[in-house]
Order: structure tokens, then C-alpha cells, then sequence
């Protein structure tokens, strides 16, 4: 079976549950992206080249193998536009597509299609690599237990519609904000005076329903950390000797997620030592655009 044959199938699964990303959650994004094209004179190309009367037919394409992500962006993008433009996709969120295939139909007024053309394929070409970049992890990973989860290392103003691809790549996401929880880190454990400080700090002041997640360095740390009744344990940056004896350690005591310097060649030898889950900023700040295109055809 393929790798994105795998992919795909996680993504299908995973997109099936977890939540829908809401047009409240990207409303707001989309009139700043319009505004950044055509908020001082609109696009002089259409304007000086098409009738305003002309109407078309064109076509959302893939120019490579991916999975789908951001449909309901591009949909969005032309209902604020111009609601007489109609978007009719020919797959879901979440699919695997093709070079060459038609993903989508957009038809209306010309001019109102090629002023949105841009920030609708800059969406969907960004979510759609986010998404695939996840599922070819998920893919490298699916014969063990690990799970890939996304960070707070997202795009300004992106993070919302990022995890949202993640999700659909058949990933976890990690903390949506600062408040969903507690993850101590260094720079904590330093400024609060330690590894059982700051873990009795934290226990004492959020309610029995937020969970408390702390950054250990060293199997020495882990030590002091299990001591102290940590339940979900961050293991950054070990090497995979050092990750596959934390790993054990944890066994039946804490969840444990492995993070830094995480690359899709190491990534099925980090989830090899039983790591629960297996968390890749670049997924979100760094994920390659997947290329499609809009096209007369």
C-alpha cells in the first residue's frame, strides 16, 4: 500500500470526527486577504481587459498529488466578493487528488472570479500542503501507536484554519491557545525554581480539568518530573537512546510526546520507542504549498 494511499486513508478517518472549522473562524481573514489585492483600485488587469457584462466558466485544478484541504475558504472568498459567482466542488476535504483532476467548478461574472482567483488558490494551495505534508507522516508512522500533532508554531492570523488542515491530514492538534491548557516549559521551571515547584505551583492554582503537560530535557529531569506526579510529559530534543529509555520509564505512569528537530526521514524511528504522540512545528509555519491552479479548459 502507498504512502499516500495510507495518508489518505487517515486523513478520511480523522477529518470524519474531529470538528468542522466554522466560517466565523475565517470570515475575518478572508476580508483582510481581499483587501490586501483590491482595497485601493481593485484589479486594474480586469477592469482595462474584461467587459464588466462577460461571464465564465473556470476550473479549480491539481497539478500534483496531495490531499485536500480549504474548500470552505474558497467558497467563502467569492461569496464576499460577489454572490452571483457559484463554487461547485467535485470532492471533499480531506481527499486524495490527482495531477490533472478537477477539484472544483467556479462560474459567473469574469471580473469578480479573477479578482478572488488569487486569495482563493493561496488558501486552498496552503492548507492543502499543510494537510498533505500531515498525512505523509501519519503514513510514515501508521505501523505503530504514535500520533502526529501540531504546535503553536503557527502563521499569524492562520491558526485556526492551519490545525483545522491538520486535522484533515489526519493529525492531532496540540494546544488551539495559551489557555487550553498547561504546558511548562525551561523558561518556567527556571523562573519558578524548579521541576517540583512549578509542577506543585500548577497543580495548586488550575481547576482538576486542565491538564498539566511539563518539558524535560534529561532522563534526570524525567526522574524529578514522574516523582512529582506529572501525567503528560514533553521529551524535547533526546536522542533516540535517550527517548526509548524516557519512553519506558513513563510506561503506565505519563503520556509522553516527543518533540525538535523532527524530520520525515527520522520520523518512523522516533515513533518506533513507543512515543504517544510526536509533535512538528514545521507542519504549520513551514509546510510547502500544494500547486493547483485556475483554469479555462
Amino acid at each position: 500500500m502507498s504512502v499516500t494511499t495510507l495518508a489518505n486513508e487517515n486523513a478520511q478517518i480523522n477529518a470524519s470526527f474531529l470538528a468542522e472549522l466554522f466560517p466565523h473562524q475565517y470570515s475575518e481573514l478572508i476580508q483582510t486577504a481581499l483587501q490586501e489585492d483590491l482595497a485601493r483600485g481593485g484589479d486594474l488587469t480586469s477592469q482595462a481587459l474584461i467587459p464588466l457584462a462577460h461571464e465564465s466558466e473556470l476550473f479549480i485544478c491539481a497539478r500534483e498529488t496531495g490531499i485536500l484541504a480549504g474548500r470552505g475558504l474558497v467558497t467563502a472568498v467569492f461569496a464576499q466578493l460577489d454572490d452571483r459567482v457559484q463554487v461547485d466542488f467535485h470532492c471533499q476535504d480531506g481527499a486524495q487528488i490527482q495531477p490533472g483532476q478537477v477539484l472544483a467548478r467556479i462560474q459567473g461574472p469574469t471580473r469578480s472570479i479573477l479578482a478572488g482567483e488569487r486569495t482563493a488558490l493561496n488558501f486552498l494551495g496552503h492548507l492543502s500542503g499543510v494537510a498533505t505534508a500531515t498525512a505523509d507522516l501519519c503514513a510514515r508512522v501508521q505501523p505503530y501507536d504514535s500520533k502526529i500533532t501540531c504546535t503553536r508554531k503557527t502563521l499569524p492570523g492562520l491558526r485556526a484554519v492551519q490545525k483545522y488542515a491538520v486535522r484533515v491530514g489526519g493529525g492531532y492538534n496540540h494546544r488551539l491557545a495559551l489557555d487550553d491548557a498547561v504546558l511548562i516549559k525551561d523558561n518556567h521551571i527556571a523562573l519558578a525554581g524548579g521541576i517540583a515547584q512549578a509542577l506543585t505551583r500548577a497543580r495548586e492554582t488550575v481547576g482538576h480539568m486542565v491538564a498539566i503537560e511539563i518539558e524535560v530535557d534529561t532522563l534526570e529531569q524525567l526522574d524529578e518530573a514522574l516523582e512529582h506526579g506529572a501525567q503528560i510529559i514533553l521529551l524535547d530534543n533526546m536522542g533516540l537512546e535517550t527517548l526509548f529509555t524516557a519512553v519506558r520509564k513513563c510506561a503506565g505512569q505519563a503520556v509522553t510526546e516527543a518533540s525538535g528537530g523532527i524530520t520525515p526521514e527520522r520520523i518512523h524511528e522516533i515513533a518506533a520507542t513507543g512515543v504517544d504522540y510526536i509533535s512538528v512545528g514545521w507542519l504549520t509555519h513551514s509546510a510547502r504549498n500544494l500547486d493547483l491552479g485556475l483554469d479555462v479548459l
